[in-house]
């Protein structure tokens, strides 16, 4: 939008609004209203609201309806145990009518019919026919149907869509077509106007306008969201999210809602991040990410003190994959990702975002705050698989038979046992003790037992021995971290010794 001179914003100002700033100035040479407070109404007048109808005749031809069609048998009305008036009032209205297993006709052919199943929003990214969208808006469809603003439909093909950032790629048989400008959103200011087109409810090219409320929101793994309080509804999701020079700078996906409305909330995905992923799933059809093998979690502030961090920033690493790059290079539970390729992860969600947009194969480096000590360890990044599920085994610490020979610490309310070769081979670690009771403050910390102690106040525990030793060391006025091995994960907890 072109910032208007003088001469056209004075031109803009309506009689009222001058004898309202007159007013103004009146009541504040009578001692009824402060000079200040004058002069700033009389500003606030001047200045107006953004005036967002250029942005629309120039961004809007670029926004398409997207309705997605499947295939249901026609006889599902009866597997739906509703009558044909009921099935008509759903098609006649554009309601999504719930998928039934497909049934065969008596000859035994497929008995079936393509019914609604959404409607949804997209931009045109190329003039050769590119359109990006929601993965959600797309998923499950048999057909796709994209409509211009001129009112002329193509079917399209799904090119490829990624579930983990939401993002989609259609192509329509089509030339000339009028793209997108993409923005910077590294410029993005939180307080800015934006403005987002689409077809809420189906209503199409619906416009609707609010200001960023927050950027680098994080709502997922892989995108830090911009979060705005731009009205936004089902059938919006797809649909540009637009700054004041009409360029796009976000794909509007989410909206918090305790109605299925809008509440004042909604999230878009940064348009940066979706073009990398629209440029894989152009050239390949799908998006290739890399990992190193290692489940992770935030570090609070107590445990950033405690284990000298000085503040609550990095990943902290519950577990290590078998086999994985990470273990490979020596990463260990209980370690802290500080950097990954000399960037610093300041809060969790960075490193699998760094992570994923690694190219596999990569050889890249991590450094990890170990026992109070920097270290630098290398990696070659390995390829998340496509079919890739959150599957973690769950261990058993308490196998094997204990071995003679407890201790008894009473300030830190722990009863501690060896562990045995079996318990050490099926965790895979060289050394620790194992909690065999745990009451006072071990308990209120959380330890129970079969817990596996690491370490105790920044030291490696092996055995009962050198726990004493560190027991010994640590500074019993102030709460003292433990790394605690259960299962598979590890983490950090503070213990508050009894005095």
């Amino acid at each position: 939008m072109r910032t208007p001179s003088w001469m056209t914003l004075k031109s803009r100002v309506s009689a009222t609004a001058i004898a309202s700033s007159m007013a103004i100035a009146a009541l504040a040479a009578g001692g009824m209203l402060p000079v200040t407070a004058a002069h700033a109404q009389s500003a606030a007048t001047a200045r107006g609201l953004p005036d967002f109808t250029d942005l629309v005749d120039q961004v809007g031809p670029s926004v398409v309806n997207i309705r997605t069609l499947e295939k249901v048998s026609n006889n599902s009305a009866e597997a739906l145990g509703m009558d044909e008036d009921m099935l008509e009032f759903f098609r006649r209205f554009g309601l999504p009518v719930p998928n039934v297993p497909r049934q065969r006709s008596p000859k035994g052919g497929q008995s079936e019919e393509e019914q609604p199943r959404g409607v949804g929003s997209g931009f045109i990214l190329t003039a050769d026919g590119y359109v990006m969208t929601n993965a959600h808006v797309v998923d499950g469809a048999d057909e796709v149907i994209v409509t211009l603003t001129d009112k002329r439909e193509f079917k399209a093909k799904i090119v490829g869509a990624d579930k983990r950032t939401d993002v989609a790629v259609v192509k329509i048989d089509a030339k000339g077509l009028p793209a997108v400008k993409i923005g910077d959103v590294s410029k993005l200011r939180v307080g800015e106007w934006v403005m987002a087109i689409g077809s809420p409810f189906g209503l199409e090219n619906s416009v609707t306008a609010g200001i960023v409320s927050a950027k680098q929101r994080d709502t997922g793994d892989y995108l830090p969201f911009i979060q705005t309080d731009v009205a936004i509804n089902p059938g919006n999701s797809g649909g540009p999210l637009i700054n004041m020079r009409g360029e796009v700078v976000g794909i509007n996906s989410q909206i918090y809602s305790r109605s299925g409305g809008f509440m004042g909330i909604s999230f878009a995905i940064p348009v940066d991040e979706a073009i990398r992923v629209s440029d894989q799933l152009r050239a390949t059809g799908k998006v290739t990410r890399g990992r190193i093998g290692v489940q992770i979690g935030p570090v609070t502030k107590d445990v950033a003190e405690s284990i000298g961090l000085g503040k609550p920033e990095g990943a902290l690493v519950s577990a290590v994959e078998p086999d994985s790059p990470a273990a490979k290079a020596g990463v260990e539970a209980g370690d802290v990702i500080t950097k990954f390729d000399g960037k610093a992860i300041e809060k969790v969600s960075d490193l699998p975002r760094l992570v994923g947009n690694t190219k596999p194969g990569t050889k890249s480096t991590i450094t990890v705050l170990r026992r109070g000590k920097l270290k630098e360890l290398s990696m070659v990044i390995a390829e998340v698989p496509s079919d890739e599920s959150a599957k973690t085994k769950a261990g058993n610490s308490g196998a094997g038979k204990t071995p003679s020979g407890t201790l008894e610490n009473k300030a830190l309310g722990l009863t501690l046992s060896e562990l045995t070769s079996a318990q050490k081979k099926e965790l895979a670690i060289k050394g620790g003790v194992r909690v065999s009771a745990a009451v006072d403050a071990a308990a209120r910390a959380g330890l129970r037992e079969g817990d596996v102690i690491l370490q105790l106040a920044n030291v490696e525990v092996s055995d009962l021995k050198s726990f004493e030793a560190a027991w010994a060391k640590a500074d019993k006025s102030k709460p003292v971290n433990v790394l605690v091995r259960r299962g598979d994960w590890a983490q950090y907890v503070l213990i508050r010794p009894a005095k």
